[in-house]
């Protein structure tokens, strides 16, 4: 997958990374703008979504919302998410990382979800941004992941993905016994400088 990396400005003995993954319609470059709020000491790897949608939108699956309920292609999103674990290999080979974070907005949360959820062996952690988990995945999930870091954000004000997503994932990952950082805010389907101050000291303390 193509992708942009910004390198961390301050070297620690230990070599940390995000992965974020953008929501549908955009590309590498959204979350990638986020580089001048994030931790200085963390590699920032922001991979584009492996379906074209044209104008330089891309996707990690096909949705559509036409229905009032979105409708997704299972295939895609199964195609994705073996793209996005190989990446995830092949990102800490190359730049030798100890730790990962794997995070996205949105389309970028539900594959964080899946991926870290599925394989929790993989991450370190996973971030989440206004998403959900995916219903039709879950029995590919395991059954609990005690080791495993998640930090959720979500906006009560939600138009997009109601916070009913968020509040049922909450009740999901406590039955998985992750190590749960949720958060809800008022605003909308957005990611805002409250978010990336609590994300902050979040990163800070692991």
């Amino acid at each position: 997958m193509e992708y942009l990396i910004h390198e961390p400005s301050v070297k620690t003995e230990k070599k940390k990374a995000l992965i974020l993954l953008h929501g549908v319609g955009s590309n590498e470059k959204d979350l990638f703008g986020l580089v001048d709020h994030l931790p200085r000491d963390y590699y920032v790897i922001c991979p584009q979504g492996h379906f074209s949608l044209g104008g330089g939108r891309y996707a990690w699956y096909n949705v559509d919302f036409s229905t009032g309920k979105p409708v997704y292609s299972l295939q895609q999103e199964e195609e994705s998410r073996k793209l996005i674990r190989q990446f995830v290999v092949e990102m800490k080979a190359k730049y030798h990382l100890d730790e990962v974070y794997l995070g996205g907005f949105s389309q970028g949360g539900i594959m964080s979800y899946t991926v870290g959820l599925s394989d929790p062996t993989l991450v370190k952690g996973i971030i989440i941004l206004s998403s959900r988990i995916l219903e039709e995945v879950k029995p590919q999930l395991v059954k609990q992941a005690p080791e495993l870091r998640v930090f959720v954000s979500h906006g009560t004000q939600d138009g997009t993905l109601g916070i009913h997503y968020a509040r049922e994932a909450k009740e999901y990952l406590e039955g998985m016994q992750v190590q749960l950082s949720y958060h809800e805010y008022a605003m909308g389907h957005q990611i805002n400088q409250q978010v990336l101050a609590d994300l902050n000291s979040w990163l800070a303390a692991q």
